[in-house]
């Protein structure tokens, strides 16, 4: 019998014979290579359950409680971290017993809505819940003692939603609160493009920009969302046309001086507004936010023009605070009554029938009983239909905070007195027995109507008829109250419908195309499942999506190639120690 190593071998190949395959013929034999699977002890008749249990840190897979307080641009914000979140995986939830974690969402105008954001901390602490900070709130004081060990997303940082929530269900503490910029240049804020879940699908609400230019001596806002940051209007313009797309027949926009808007880019409002309204379809309406007395001085002319489109409510809130020149110098408010009446006279001149709405701030520090008269007498002047009356709350850090204070008990009178005022006139009388076109978005409180509103942005009661929902319709007014009137459809009138498609069911994330999922600089919606034991991070953007290697693009084939080529390798070996020992 021949010895094994009769031969010198040269090479490591010489332990190949002829007659053995060659790795060229191994490429057309893998196909019928197959895993060996062993069998493990398994019960019958168990029950898969899809969901990991109660206490899994795996990310993406709890349920979040939303609680926003305060303006259009905080719901607008609070959509769209919902929508991220939602897209991401995690359930967004109604009932906060269920949550794991609640995202509490914060105004910091007054003292209540604070109060109400610091019980609620407590609720959720008492009732072992994750929970992450959000809003005007954290953003303005973070150091405040009852935020200590909390994770706080900042104003400008909702894009980042996700990697906060995640982190913070790990047990992590994590806080957020960076300026978006440009070569140095602050922006508006997160994306406009994100995902968002609508509180009502039928409305779209767009910031335009983020801060103002003021400093008014009483405002905490100014410290949260900063100086004046606007948006390009190729975006806003953008994001309109992907909300009509959406089914969504009515457009607010949003911000905390819409009047400033453009400033800081080289642009104004009326442009925006122009483009704005070339896009929006037939029976769908454009809202315009709150606007300062000094910055919409200079448009009159051209909004005039914009407040009179069809397709826009003749509608514009513009805040007063006060009728006393004095006390608005205090406030730093940079305009005087004067200014305040020549805007709202010019637009009920050239828009008839136009809704102004203005606030007023009651005690201000330093009122006077004249100054205080002086207010009176322009609310009975102008007789508005819509005043927000807000008693003055002394905010911390703010310069009014160390102002020489009003009274309390004065500062709870001139409120009773403003709002006995107030609701001494009924300013929707006249129009009992008209016939108004009307867009139909909300149901109202009481669950007994739907809400719709007319050209002016007057809020209509029409019966509960669930195909008028989302529609514009023609009803005849048979009844008026304070803040309302109500209207009974028109049996031969037109009925328009504003959607292109039809709109997103409630609680549907809104962004989703196909081209979004599938695009990764834009995101990918995928879901973390339970059973992955390695799963690979990717930052898409500025928020994160979970993707598995086989998910990736093109991730199937190169798993493939390096299993086959780690096969041939240790088939090569031990056909080759096989020979050896022969």
């Amino acid at each position: 019998m021949p010895a094994a190593c009769e031969s010198v071998l040269e090479d490591i190949e010489d332990i190949v014979s002829a007659e053995d395959m060659k790795p060229h013929d191994r490429q057309f034999v893998r196909r019928n290579v197959f895993p060996k699977v062993r069998k493990r002890n398994s019960q019958k008749n168990i029950q898969i359950d899809d969901e990991p249990p109660s206490d899994s840190i795996i990310p993406g897979v709890q349920k979040i409680w939303i609680r926003t307080w305060g303006c259009s641009h905080n719901n607008s914000d609070g959509e769209y971290m919902a929508g991220q979140l939602a897209a991401y995986g995690y359930k967004i939830t109604d009932n906060s017993a269920e949550a794991d974690l609640w995202l509490l969402n914060s105004c910091t105008v007054k003292n209540p809505a604070e109060d109400h954001f610091r019980n609620s901390i407590k609720k959720a602490q008492e009732e072992k819940k994750k929970i992450v900070l959000a809003g005007c709130v954290p953003q303005a004081q973070p150091r405040q003692e009852y935020l200590k060990g909390l994770s706080i997303i900042g104003v400008q940082q909702i894009d980042r939603v996700v990697e906060v929530v995640e982190e913070t269900i790990k047990g992590h503490s994590v806080r957020l609160l960076g300026q978006k910029k440009n070569n140095g240049k602050r922006l508006g804020g997160a994306r406009l493009d994100l995902p968002k879940i609508r509180k009502n699908p039928l409305i779209e609400i767009i910031s335009i920009n983020t801060g103002c230019l003021n400093a008014c001596t009483y405002c905490k806002t100014k410290h949260a969302r900063g100086d004046l940051a606007s948006y390009p209007v190729e975006e806003l313009v953008d994001r309109a046309k992907q909300s009509f797309q959406e089914g969504v027949c009515e457009i607010w926009l949003t911000s905390e001086d819409t009047g400033a808007y453009g400033r800081d880019i080289g642009t104004d409002l009326p442009t925006l507004l122009w483009k704005l309204v070339e896009v929006i379809p037939e029976g769908a309406m454009l809202r315009l936010g709150m606007t300062n007395p000094p910055y919409i001085l200079e448009h009159l002319e051209e909004m005039a023009k914009i407040l009179h489109h069809p397709r826009v409510y003749a509608f514009l809130h513009i805040p007063v605070q006060s009728a006393s020149d004095s006390v608005l110098m205090d406030m730093k408010r940079e305009y005087c009554v004067a200014d305040f009446k020549q805007v709202v006279d010019f637009l009920k001149e050239k828009v008839p029938g136009i809704t102004i709405a203005t606030d007023i701030i009651c005690g201000f520090p330093g009122e006077t009983d004249e100054d205080f008269q002086e207010t009176m007498k322009l609310v009975e002047l102008y007789r508005f239909p819509s005043l927000f009356i807000n008693q003055f709350y002394p905010r911390p850090g703010t310069p009014a905070a160390k102002m020489p204070q009003v009274p309390a008990a004065v500062k709870k009178q001139r409120t009773k007195d403003l709002s006995q005022l107030f609701h001494s006139y009924n300013p929707y009388d006249h129009k009992v027995g008209e016939r108004q076109r009307v867009l139909v978005t909300e149901e109202s409180f009481d669950s007994n109507y739907y809400v719709a509103h007319n050209p002016f942005y007057e809020q209509v009661l029409v019966p509960k008829e669930p195909l008028l929902m989302g529609k514009m319709v023609e009803v005849n007014i048979y009844e008026a109250g304070k803040h309302f009137m109500k209207g009974q459809p028109v049996s031969d009138a037109r009925v328009h419908t504003a959607s292109i498609s039809r709109p997103l069911a409630k609680g549907e994330v809104s962004g989703l195309t196909e081209e979004f999922r599938r695009s990764p600089q834009n995101g990918i919606n995928c879901k973390a499942q339970p059973s992955a034991e390695i799963p690979v991070k990717t930052r898409l953007s500025s928020w994160m999506a979970l993707q598995l290697p086989w998910q990736q693009e093109g991730g199937g084939l190169k798993i493939l190639s390096v299993s086959l080529a780690l096969l041939a390798v240790l088939v090569m070996f031990y056909y080759g120690g096989m020979k050896t020992e022969l």
